[in-house]
């Protein structure tokens, strides 16, 4: 797994999975920590993750309302998008052009 970027927008690729959890945690409470406004995370270059990766997106989406920020999903992939409608986590969570328009 690789995340690059900054407070306003981070872009992961690989895998978010339990062997990387940690580290993607760190690093999105930083970003989340440190700046202002929306967080976009683009997962264009995400090729998989697992309940424990999809845990970190979720925790990170409550620090971000603690913060008074807003974490936004842009290019989830489409295996991941069935993934977020089957548990609904797509009516919670912000995704940049909703369901569908992710390629």
């Amino acid at each position: 797994m690789h995340i690059r970027g900054d407070h306003a927008e981070l872009v992961v690729g690989g895998r978010l999975d339990v062997r990387s959890a940690a580290d993607a945690r760190t690093v999105l409470h930083s970003a989340l920590d440190s700046g202002r406004g929306d967080l976009v995370l683009d997962l264009t270059e995400l090729d998989s993750w697992d309940a424990t990766g999809l845990g970190v997106i979720m925790g990170a989406h409550r620090r971000a309302g603690r913060t008074g920020r807003r974490l936004v999903l842009r290019g989830v992939p489409d295996r991941m998008q069935r993934l977020l409608v089957a548990t609904r986590l797509h009516r919670i969570l912000a995704i940049e052009g909703g369901i569908g328009a992710a390629s």
